[in-house]
């Protein structure tokens, strides 16, 4: 029986589209009011040289400021592959220079070859210098921060108290950072900034170590992040995922992140790393939330919400289509994503146009989507190019390729045909034979291999052309099937030339407008993001904050702790008021397990939600200028940092006390625990006493401690600026019943002994312990338990009594007067 046979080919991919994907324009950040000019010195204008590094999406930003001999950092910060954060660097800076490693991502490369390009840059383009990467390693940057000549360091310092002195001021577990200030260093020395043509000992001033945050950027370090739960991860409870590394647990975002497609849990995340000042961009988050929290609003939600879940990764797909590696799931998800957008587009049309977002969505998705999904679904057949595993078009489209197929589609019985008719001039042991078709080669005639074929010599067949023998098949070509191939030529290679030189010209349409799809996935993830925050302010109850700049603090009216409300049955809201007429520093102190660190937590947790714009848990929030959040709640040990407990809680108190602004908020819980009581209550008395005595310009500082000494013995001033608080509680017999509010006040007791007992230690020790407590707080002496007293007497009455037997009374050597004054009058004494 004949039979039609091809095997597989590859169609030839286009070439020469370059090498990475192309940078498309994206919308552009929100700027904030211009900066206050500065007095600018006429001799000597001030210069700034930034170094940077940019690897995995995270940036790392150092640079040098001639006018205050500083060198500024800015801690690892995510961004985009259009490096949209480094341009605001630039922007705000305006470096002289900017130093990079030579062994950079394409992503920098291009940013840098366009930054390079811009001649008419105000005030002037920066130079571009490029250092081996060796300069940027990690520990060879450790060491040129630690061994640098810096005038602000005393000369007394060993060098283990100069490294513990630079980590509470420099984040050493930002790594990107630390090698683009290893970087900076190593350029400084060369080029010699400012001493030219000083001694080659004299090295280049640096007279301190600053943090830099863009303008409206709230500073949040790592420790925060960790200690209010904001982000929190878990290795992934399933063994097939073991290898996909971790999920989220029990966070803040964990419980706010609802958004449908992975660029909105990306932007989120950014979000939540880069909480904002920006009042403007604030309330325009907030206005959407607002609206799709209306009750009438509620179906065009779910809506949108099923539409963005279309919406994929469009900058992977065009970055394929660059470099012509185009899948055929790329086609399908692309036209899916283009109509989902199409549907945002004509759903935003409907809603109203005093919201800026909408408004953005109805005119930035412009007919470009309507014309590429147009395209991509009259000529892509998915059903074709699924079953064959590669593009393949729609009919009606290229009547040559029409042709060609419906060419091939005839060919299964006419090739049949011509196999029988090749059979009548065969052999008559050959039983059977049929025409394939093999792509490059052409059409050939196969037989089945007789048993009396052994050697070469046996395959000739007269009147054919011996090709090769396979799978016990013979191969060969005759008259008829060099004919077919005049007749027909390669028909599948020809049809696949044509499809993918379409598939090219497809690719050129799409690339072509691929501004409008850099659009789509910069609106819809922010739209999903605000979807998901409007889904959970809906569930658990959320209120709109209120931003006032001239407010110096936060007020919030019955708050709560957003994980901690989901976790127990009932939950206490508390209020929180700071700011010049409520106090500055408020002191807590309560009961152990009373709530004072979650009540530190909430505040911390209330003014971050409402800073990255979303609703918070409260009946309402005021929040005022706030530049930087900072806390000293929970030790994260770690053999790594070779550093004790109470030494990491130095360096987070430390972070505080050299950062901390009149604007800055500051958590501190339990300082000073980690050592002596003497000790700790010494060193949190004397932050405390720091901070107020800046006076106007403190921060805001909720400190919960169990040093009741504080108070007591009056080792803060006196004066409005602090307020003591406490957590009310009632005595109930020897019960204490938590009531978890916060009242004005200052609690007269630790209640150890009660906590002791929930824990479950035993009643006796927990006697004892209130007993000697009381002891000591009275100024009497300790005495031992009348027990273990009696106890020990018998032991020592025994004791004696065999010494005294073992005594040989005949010994002419025994002293007795010796053996009493040694033994029995010690015992006695100890006895009585």
């Amino acid at each position: 029986m004949a039979s039609l046979g091809a095997t597989p080919g590859r169609a030839p991919q286009a070439t020469g589209l370059g090498e990475a994907m192309a940078s498309f324009p994206s919308p552009a950040p929100v700027r904030g009011p211009e900066e206050s000019a500065e007095e600018q010195d006429e001799e000597e204008p001030a210069e700034i040289h930034l170094c940077v590094l940019w690897s995995s999406g995270y940036l790392g930003i150092a640079y040098y400021d001639t006018s205050d001999s500083a060198i500024h950092f800015m801690p690892d910060a995510p961004d985009h592959e259009s490096l949209k954060l480094l341009q605001r660097v630039l922007d705000e800076i305006n470096p002289l220079s900017v130093v990079t490693s030579a062994k950079q991502d394409e992503s920098m490369t291009q940013f840098l070859g366009k930054l390079a390009s811009q001649e008419h840059r105000e005030p002037k383009r920066p130079e571009i210098i490029f250092l081996p990467s060796v300069d940027f390693g990690l520990e060879i940057s450790k060491q040129r921060l630690l061994s640098g000549n810096y005038s602000f360091i005393p000369d007394s310092m060993t060098a283990t108290e100069k490294i513990l002195f630079l980590s509470s001021i420099i984040p050493f577990d930002c790594l990107l950072m630390v090698r683009a200030l290893g970087g900076l260093l190593k350029f400084l020395g060369r080029r010699r900034i400012g001493i030219e043509l000083e001694d080659h000992n004299v090295s280049v001033p640096i007279l301190g170590f600053k943090k830099f945050v863009l303008t409206h950027l709230v500073s949040i370090d790592q420790d925060t992040y960790s200690v209010l739960q904001i982000f929190k991860s878990e290795s992934h409870p399933s063994v097939y995922k073991v290898a996909s590394g971790l999920k989220e647990g029990l966070s803040l975002f964990g419980i706010l992140n609802r958004c449908r497609c992975k660029w909105g849990e990306k932007l989120l995340r950014l979000w939540f790393t880069r909480p904002t000042r920006d009042l403007e961009e604030l309330n325009s988050r907030l206005d959407v939330v607002q609206f799709f929290l209306l009750p009438q609003n509620l179906d065009i939600a779910q809506m949108l919400h099923r539409l963005l879940s279309h919406i994929k990764n469009v900058p992977l797909i065009l970055k394929r289509m660059k470099l012509s590696h185009t899948k055929v799931s790329d086609w399908q998800v692309l036209y899916k994503t283009v109509y989902s957008a199409l549907g945002l587009r004509d759903a935003c049309r409907s809603l109203p146009q005093s919201i800026q977002l909408f408004r953005d969505i109805a005119q930035e998705f412009s007919d470009d989507l309507h014309h590429i999904a147009s395209l991509i679904g009259k000529v892509v057949d998915f059903e074709g190019s699924l079953a064959e595993n590669r593009f393949t078009i729609l009919p009606n489209i290229d009547p040559e390729i029409d042709e060609k197929k419906r060419r091939l589609m005839g060919l299964p019985s006419f090739l049949t045909e011509v196999a029988r008719k090749e059979l009548e001039n065969l052999d008559s042991r050959i039983p059977s034979c049929s025409v394939i078709y093999i792509p490059l080669i052409g059409f050939l005639l196969s037989i089945p291999r007789l048993p009396s074929m052994v050697e070469a010599s046996d395959f000739e067949i007269e009147g054919l052309d011996f090709m090769f023998l396979s799978e016990e098949k013979l191969h060969y070509r005759s008259a008829r099937t060099k004919e077919l191939d005049a007749l027909l030529g390669d028909l599948h290679c020809d049809i696949r030339d044509q499809e993918t030189l379409l598939m090219y010209q497809l690719q050129c349409q799409v690339l072509a407008r691929a501004t409008v799809l850099t659009q789509v996935l910069d609106l819809a993830s922010r739209l999903d993001v605000l979807l998901a925050l409007a889904s959970a302010a809906r569930d658990y109850g959320y209120s709109r904050p209120h931003y006032t700049p001239q407010l110096l603090g936060v007020r919030i009216q019955n708050g709560r702790h957003p994980l901690m409300e989901l976790c127990a049955q009932t939950f206490v809201p508390n209020s929180a008021e700071c700011g010049d007429d409520k106090g500055r520093v408020k002191v807590i102190t309560g009961p152990n397990s009373s709530g004072k660190s979650i009540y530190l937590k909430q505040v911390g947790l209330i003014t971050f939600m409402a800073l990255v714009g979303s609703f918070v848990p409260a009946e309402e929030a005021e929040i005022g200028a706030v530049d930087a959040i900072f806390t000293r709640i929970h030790s994260c040990e770690s053999v790594s940092l070779g550093l004790s407990t109470f030494m990491i809680d130095l360096n987070q108190v430390a972070k505080a006390v050299n950062n901390a602004t009149e604007q800055s908020l500051v958590l501190i819980d339990e300082f000073g625990k980690g050592t002596n009581t003497v000790d700790g209550l010494a060193l949190l008395a004397a932050v405390l006493r720091h901070w107020l005595a800046l006076g106007p310009t403190c921060p805001h500082i909720f400190v919960a401690t169990n040093f009741l000494s504080l108070v007591q013995l009056q080792l803060l001033p006196q004066g409005p600026l602090v307020q003591y608080l406490t957590m009310e509680t009632c005595e109930d017999g020897n019960d204490i019943v938590f009531f978890y509010q916060v009242c004005k006040g200052v609690a007269s007791a630790s209640h150890a002994s009660h906590t002791a007992a929930q824990a479950g230690l035993p009643e006796t020790l927990i006697a004892r312990g209130k007993e000697v407590s009381d002891l000591i707080r009275s100024g009497k002496p300790i005495k031992p338990v009348k027990e273990l007293l009696k106890e020990k007497q018998m032991e020592n009455c025994q004791t004696l009594v065999d010494k005294f037997l073992n005594l040989d009374l005949e010994d002419p050597n025994l002293d007795l007067d010796m053996f009493m004054s040694q033994e029995v009058l010690p015992a006695a004494t100890t006895i009585l």
